[in-house]
């Protein structure tokens, strides 16, 4: 099984990247463990919400069991090729990284896009001001995602338009999966 890990602020394009590669294996987004867990709750999806949740299981379960839980839900996929969505934090790739070779692309880009890609997006737990936006980021960073962003084995420019960045996707993708 082949395993690549896409990472980056909220924002910064890393579902448009992953869009492009759709197709060539299953995508497994790490935030929806967290809205599945909202979900088992009955609480409503909100970014401050989900934000806690996501902290009260990193509390009781370690920083890494969001990606533990994720390799389970991978143990039962039949596919070859596996793309997880939202890598955020070090333990979470020290995780992947006892079953897999497990590299790290980061998809980059300014602040001020981000914020205007996600309040233009509208999910429950987008942003509606630019504080709610910057409290986001400060607690994703605090989860240890900026370090994992800097620290990327691949970085993708997001500064273009939507077909070039998935068409650097695609062809990054291809070159990685040769090598694993």
């Amino acid at each position: 099984m082949k395993v690549i890990g896409f990472t980056g602020l909220p924002g910064s394009g890393k579902s448009t990247a992953i869009d492009a590669i759709r197709n060539m294996g299953k995508i497994v987004t790490m935030g929806d463990v967290i809205r599945n867990e909202a979900k088992k709750r009955g609480i409503e999806p909100t970014g401050e919400n989900l934000g806690k949740i996501a902290k009260e299981l990193r509390e009781k379960g370690g920083d890494g069991i969001v990606a533990e839980k994720c390799v389970e839900l991978i143990k039962q996929l039949k596919d070859d090729i596996i793309f997880i969505d939202g890598i955020r934090s070090q333990f979470e790739i020290d995780v992947f990284r006892i079953y897999w070779k497990f590299p790290i692309i980061a998809t980059v880009i300014d602040e001020n896009t981000r914020f205007q890609r996600l309040f233009e997006r509208g999910r429950s737990d987008d942003p509606k001001e630019i504080e709610e936006f910057r409290e986001r980021d400060k607690r994703e960073i605090g989860f240890g995602l900026k370090e994992v962003v800097d620290k990327a084995d691949y970085k993708l420019e997001n500064t273009s338009t939507i077909e070039i960045l998935q068409e650097e996707t695609k062809k990054l993708v291809k070159e990685l999966l040769k090598k694993l």
